[in-house]
């Protein structure tokens, strides 16, 4: 595709581990996409399931980055921002390999940016890739001392309720398109998170540091999700994010706090059974999708 110098340029970035299939079909997807400025970079986290070799012959026009291991997300994510900064273009797009994209969901994105210099990052509206009229994401909110990070719309019908744009304080990592400068002044993704809530402390050190977060609904996304921990109510998936979320608030709050998230991680525990026998129940195609 020959660039539009009146568009920004965008570096959409992926990351993939043994996941050939997902990564294919998510190229795939934007190999359709309308926006003119893009190119698409794909860090391999050591997969042994020849998804490079998959993806040169398939999409030769993706660059590849190889990593001899498993970085996970935020180590993998970091080796394509830093080859993002070297080069000249505006905005990074971090995309998760397990989505599909509708072919016009990135202009809307850019377009939110563009409306004001004080948004640092932008999300769309992210709907289950095997139930497209329900909704998975449509923005989001973090309460740092609770340890509390919540999705808007969560399990909702797509029936127009999560339609406005909203500022919010929380963006899911799946896709998040981040201004240039705000990485510059930023940083990195915290490594030091081994699964789960880098998106969080993203969105947070962001917040810190002035910029805006911009929930915009008309860009349109498809996850299958937790395709990398077993599914949605896997025990490992939940202790890594217990974890995580721990982390999260001994980061960004006191000591003091450390009861408040005590209380919301009992709660948790207490509703979590309940919530999995209600999912399967109403939604028993989607049980392994949340």
């Amino acid at each position: 595709m020959s660039p539009d110098i009146t568009s920004p340029s965008v570096t959409i970035l992926i990351v993939n581990w043994n996941r050939r299939e997902d990564t294919l079909e998510c190229l795939a997807s934007l190999s359709e996409i309308s926006y003119p400025n893009y190119r698409i970079m794909l860090v391999d986290n050591g997969s042994t399931d020849q998804s490079v070799e998959a993806v040169q012959h398939s999409f030769p026009h993706v660059e590849i980055i190889r990593s001899d291991k498993n970085l996970r997300f935020a180590g993998g994510n970091n080796l394509g921002i830093e080859r993002f900064l070297e080069s000249d273009d505006d905005l990074c797009l971090l995309l998760n390999n397990d989505t599909t994209v509708d072919p016009g969901f990135l202009e809307p994105l850019v377009q939110a940016m563009q409306s004001a210099p004080e948004i640092g990052i932008a999300g769309p509206k992210i709907l289950y890739h095997h139930r497209p009229g329900v909704i998975w994401f449509a923005g989001g909110v973090i309460k740092p001392a609770w340890g509390y990070v919540r999705h808007f719309g969560l399990r909702q019908p797509d029936d127009g309720r999560f339609d406005q744009p909203l500022d919010v304080s929380f963006l899911t990592g799946c896709c998040m398109l981040i201004r240039r400068e705000v990485i510059e002044k930023t940083g990195m993704l915290d490594e030091g998170f081994y699964l789960y809530s880098e998106d969080a402390d993203y969105c947070l050190r962001a917040s810190k540091a002035g910029y805006k977060l911009k929930y915009e609904p008309t860009s349109h996304i498809y996850h299958k999700l937790s395709q990398s921990t077993g599914g949605a109510y896997h025990p490992e998936k939940w202790r890594r994010r217990y974890q995580s979320l721990f982390r999260l608030v001994q980061k960004h709050t006191s000591p003091l706090t450390y009861p408040l998230f005590a209380l919301n991680l009992i709660w948790e525990l207490i509703s979590l059974p309940i919530n999995a026998l209600l999912q399967t129940y109403r939604l028993p195609s989607e049980k392994q999708h949340l």
